[in-house]
């Protein structure tokens, strides 16, 4: 028994087409929703008051090679109910249709399901598209992700620490699994007692790694007793980090007369390095100024008060506490600088075209910082070819530095006045530069005066 065939038997159930259209490679269907009345989402109640209406644009399956693209005409209702908080609601369609928000139909996205797990993104993205299915890669992950179900298994092993909704203001607490390394839950705070009621709803856990403070440390304590604390990976090493650097720069001045570098040539700095380097030399008279007063047992109160730097800076210094002359950071140019210097070496010396070649392979930085590095480079030669012709004729020769290419002043020959400063910049970094070894600055009067010292 035949029967007739419908437009809306073309679209999903629920629906009234309107009217359709091509436009383009796609059908356009535009449809409204068959019922009469909407249900308020949060209180149940029903309602015929129509608000407004406005439109969707939602895909469906392809028909006969072409997208079809829906164009609903959904409908905003006025909820009668007085205590009901929800006073405009939008219309919702049968479950397995259309859900709220959604930009496919169900039968759509069910496919795009089945694809990504088959297939995974990237072919599951060409095959889709030879379907007149338009779902990118990054599509269908999503799909397969929000679709999967979470996990069931008792939490045992676990990570808590602290994360900023906004740094300096509002802290929260996050709680990973660190088995399957996915995020539990977010607290919102980072109180004890709200870690400890958390805790304490999980009596399965069995390993509890946290930070060194204490606020989670007691949270565990009271909540798992029976679990084992032990300090997170990340905060070992950036503890151990950070107590090693500290170490260092106390010991930077007795490294580098241990290693040789020891001066540093201001005409071979850049504009930027040249101004860190003067304002080092303007801490290092602070400093001594400083040291003076404190080793006549001058109270650090006292120091503050005729010298007007504030107590933390005084306790750093007292303390041994310094920085080096140039500020250590990575540059963009590290991972390049074997190519930079194998170009450079085979006679390409100009900074614009270097910038050309390495922009090719996939370098981001300006111009500027390839201009900079050839100029160090270029000081950095001229200034060994001007030593060399120096030192042709000399019968006793300095020892050479393997790093710098340039002889070592003895500290015998010259005095304190005479020795000059020099660095070697030519691979672009600051690790070559050299910088002093003699003791802080004195006044050349023979006494210290605070006033003369600088602020930093």
């Amino acid at each position: 028994m035949q029967q007739a065939l419908h437009r809306s038997s073309l679209v999903p159930r629920g629906f009234v087409v309107e009217s359709a259209y091509y436009e383009g490679d796609k059908a356009i269907v535009v449809v409204r929703a068959s019922g009469s009345v909407g249900l308020c989402p949060s209180c149940g109640t029903v309602s015929r008051s129509v608000h407004r209406r406005y439109r969707r644009r939602v895909t469906d399956l392809p028909l006969s090679g072409r997208i079809v693209q829906l164009l609903v005409i959904a409908r905003r209702f006025r909820c009668g109910a007085v205590l009901c908080g929800r006073q405009i609601f939008t219309e919702r369609f049968a479950e397995g249709v259309l859900a709220p928000s959604a930009r496919r139909t169900a039968s759509l996205d069910s496919i795009v399901h089945h694809l990504g797990l088959a297939l995974g993104g990237r072919p599951a993205a060409g095959f889709a598209k030879r379907l007149m299915l338009p779902v990118s890669k990054d599509t269908l992950l999503r799909v397969v992700r929000r679709r999967s179900r979470r996990p069931t298994d008792p939490l045992k092993v676990i990570g808590v620490d602290d994360w900023a909704w906004r740094r300096n203001h509002r802290y929260a607490s996050i709680i990973c699994n660190l088995e399957r390394r996915r995020v539990v839950t977010l607290l919102p705070d980072r109180e004890p007692a709200t870690a400890q009621a958390w805790l304490s709803a999980h009596p399965t856990i069995a390993i509890v790694a946290r930070d060194r403070g204490g606020g989670y440390g007691e949270a565990a304590a009271k909540a798992l007793p029976h679990a084992v604390q032990v300090a997170d990976r990340w905060d070992l090493m950036e503890n151990a980090s950070r107590t090693f650097l500290d170490a260092v720069r106390k010991s930077m001045r007795q490294i580098r007369t241990v290693i040789g570098a020891t001066t540093i040539n201001p005409k071979l700095l850049t504009a930027a390095e040249r101004l860190q380097y003067e304002g080092y030399l303007r801490r290092e008279e602070t400093n001594a100024a400083i040291l003076a007063l404190s080793k006549n047992g001058i109270p650090i109160k006292q120091i503050v008060r005729q010298t007007g730097h504030s107590r933390k800076l005084i306790r750093q210094v007292v303390r041994g506490e310094c920085h080096d002359v140039f500020r250590t950071r990575q540059s963009s140019l590290d991972l390049h600088l074997p190519w930079l210097d194998e170009q450079w070496a085979s006679g390409c010396r100009n900074g614009a075209e270097l910038w050309r070649r390495l922009t090719g392979l996939g370098f981001r930085g300006s111009l500027r910082v390839i201009s900079e590095w050839a100029t160090r480079r270029r000081r950095a030669e001229r200034a060994d070819t001007k030593l060399a012709e120096d030192s042709v004729g000399q019968d006793d020769r300095a020892p050479h530095d393997n790093r710098a290419g340039l002889p070592h002043e003895s500290g015998d020959r010259h005095g304190r006045g005479d020795r000059s400063w020099r660095a070697n910049l030519g691979r672009g970094t600051r690790d070559h530069c050299r910088i002093p070894h003699d003791d802080p600055p004195q006044d050349r009067g023979g006494s210290h005066d605070v006033d003369r010292a600088r602020p930093r």
